[in-house]
């Protein structure tokens, strides 16, 4: 699945608009977060591969995720985070909208490099991956929806975090993610392999193997909405 949601649907911001001046004023605001510990989780966030993902969702489900016991979420992760990434290039390439750090001053969190700079802001590729591992693992573990779509937004809020994606970006990724999952529902090789995944969360969440409660108390305050006074 390639399929992009719609350009009617996420139109990005023009420079000299009312949303293009909120985006660039929140970038300005949450250059104050350097340091922090929201600082440091946007770092961790910069990373996609699949095992990640596992890692992060873990405190959200209430279960140590791993490669060994939840290999078909992996996969699953793997082919479907790259059905999100590339809907929203597609987008990308039409919008051709610049990253934030190019308009104002201020420190990201990760390094500037040549590709990161020639690359496009609109809509976010890594919030529509961390959109579509949300739903993906909410399907899977309903009861704690809450706790997981907190954490696929908080994802891609940490590019904005970062400094390296606009807010309006994190916000189309979001929409962006929602139809390629909703075009998946009708894909039978998707729900095969959502049912043999379901077993081995439920196997998993019965094995008792909980992360370590302390860390997940911290990560769930870092993960609440971002609010930029």
């Amino acid at each position: 699945i390639t399929a992009w949601y719609g350009l009617n649907r996420i139109i990005a911001p023009k420079e000299g608009e009312a949303r293009n001046t909120l985006d660039w004023e929140i970038f300005r605001k949450t250059r104050a977060l350097e340091g922090t510990d929201r600082w440091a989780l946007a770092q961790a966030d910069n990373s996609y591969r699949p095992d990640y993902l596992l890692t992060a969702f873990s405190c959200s489900v209430g279960v140590t995720l791993t490669p060994e016991n939840s290999p078909t979420l992996m996969s699953i992760l793997s082919r479907t985070t790259m059905d999100a990434g590339l809907a929203a290039q597609g987008a990308k390439e039409f919008y051709r909208r610049t990253r934030p750090f190019l308009h104002n001053e201020g420190d990201i969190c990760i390094d500037r490099t040549d590709g990161l700079s020639a690359s496009f802001d609109y809509p976010s590729g890594h919030a529509s991956l961390g959109w579509m591992s949300g739903l993906v693992i909410a399907q899977l573990a309903p009861d704690r929806a809450s706790q997981i779509l907190a954490r696929g937004r908080a994802y891609g809020e940490s590019r904005v975090v970062c400094g390296v994606h606009n807010m309006s970006a994190v916000e189309a990724g979001r929409t962006n993610a929602a139809g390629v999952y909703a075009a998946l529902q009708g894909t039978p090789a998707f729900l095969e392999m959502m049912t043999t995944a379901r077993h081995e969360m439920d196997a998993a969440r019965a094995s008792g193997a909980a992360p370590d409660a302390a860390a997940c108390a911290r990560e769930a305050d870092l993960v609440k909405p971002l609010v930029v006074d």
